[in-house]
């Protein structure tokens, strides 16, 4: 991988945010280096993005990798009309439980009717985002926050719903004993204004290769 300059796909905050976190934060000043030039990589489709969140709900990485990447062979667009096209039995056959099934084809739905103000996403700030997502069935604050993390590159969320960030935390932090979310909170104060970075790099603290 070359220089991180040369990486379209940077997040503009990403180099002063690595900087400013190493030099406040021993811990991050430690795990930021292992990692070189690797940084957070946006899913650019907002229905997309959004999808995927609902298959990784309360499974294992590797459980939501597979259901995923058979959704993806059977709706190669990932448009919400073929989703709906697909049906409910389709889906399901690809792994998915009969809630996420109807999560999905609600979300779909929501997009094709243009009940969701996508286009205007990106000037919204984050609680507004959530605020709208979280209306629609299946999206939990979870999974507004991996949206504004993963499509809006939204530079300040801190996932405390995230069992990777607080397992990073008790790893990183805390020796591996048990954190609770006010620790959580507390160790993240000192990463303001870029709790994101801050969360990626503890998610590559306990899997290095994912995106």
């Amino acid at each position: 991988m070359g220089a991180a300059p040369a990486l379209p796909d940077l997040p503009p905050y990403w180099a002063e945010a690595k900087a400013e976190l190493m030099r406040r934060d021993r811990i991050m000043n430690k795990l930021i280096p292992q990692f070189g030039d690797m940084h957070l990589r946006g899913h650019p489709d907002p229905f997309t993005t959004l999808a995927r969140s609902i298959v990784g709900q309360q499974v294992t990485v590797k459980a939501a990798e597979a259901a995923w990447g058979k959704l993806r062979e059977l709706c190669p667009k990932m448009l919400p009309a073929q989703v709906i096209k697909a049906g409910a039995e389709e889906l399901a056959a690809c792994g998915l439980s009969k809630r996420k099934t109807e999560y999905i084809l609600d979300l779909a739905d929501h997009f094709k009717a243009k009940r969701v103000h996508a286009d205007l996403w990106s000037q919204m700030d984050d609680e507004s985002v959530i605020a709208e997502l979280v209306r629609i069935r299946g999206i939990t604050r979870w999974t507004a926050e991996m949206f504004l993390i993963f499509n809006l590159l939204r530079p300040n969320v801190l996932p405390l719903d995230d069992a990777g960030l607080i397992q990073g935390i008790s790893q990183n932090y805390f020796s591996g004993e048990p954190v609770s979310r006010s620790d959580a909170r507390e160790v993240a104060a000192n990463w303001e204004p870029w709790r994101t970075v801050a969360t990626w790099y503890l998610w590559r603290s306990l899997d290095p290769v994912s995106g």
